[in-house]
């Protein structure tokens, strides 16, 4: 989807927003999330990050699981130290869809093949590190091949893994992963 080239046009918060408002929650946490997110952008509050590694404090990032037969692809991150879909910043004007087809490409080298036109789920989620800060995430899962691992950024992951979404390393991750795929399950994405 283009960026507004006139103030005639959608504003960007306009634009995140619309891109939240897509999403229907599953639980009451997720509806909290989507609440906050919506008066943040609403706020007038600068939405992506402008300085690394955290400023501002909270700002936009777009998840990409990639999933396929019940499984999804996950990232042992280096600076994390956390089992984690792939995913990156949002930067400044930019569409948080945009970020996927950039960061895919970056972080896996793979085109994004999207499951849904939009996000399915939304978090907000306080950063562990020496930058602590909080993330507006949009989780937008894409399509795979179970099994097969792509040629991944090796800077940031030290290795990547299918993982049925029973097994997956949940103490070790996202503290949203177990609902993202619960969710999935429940709406029958890609599973």
């Amino acid at each position: 989807m283009p960026l507004p080239r006139n103030k005639s046009d959608m504003t960007y918060a306009g634009i995140i927003e619309t891109e939240i408002g897509r999403i229907r929650p599953i639980d009451l946490l997720e509806h909290d999330h989507l609440g906050r997110a919506r008066d943040w952008v609403r706020s007038g509050a600068v939405l992506c990050r402008v300085a690394p590694p955290a400023t501002p404090r909270m700002h936009l990032v777009s998840y990409f699981p990639v999933i396929d037969q019940g499984q999804v692809l996950l990232g042992d991150h280096i600076s994390s130290g956390l089992w984690l879909p792939p995913g990156g910043h949002v930067e400044p004007a930019e569409h948080p869809r945009d970020t996927v087809r950039r960061e895919c490409l970056e972080e896996l080298r793979i085109p994004a093949r999207f499951l849904r036109d939009g996000p399915v789920f939304l978090t907000i989620a306080e950063t562990i590190g020496a930058h602590p800060h909080e993330d507006v995430s949009l989780w937008y899962p894409l399509q795979g091949v179970a099994g097969a691992l792509p040629e991944y950024d090796r800077r940031e992951y030290r290795a990547m893994q299918w993982f049925r979404f029973d097994d997956a390393p949940f103490h070790d991750s996202d503290p949203n992963l177990e609902r993202f795929l619960g969710k999935l399950v429940e709406e029958s994405v890609g599973t």
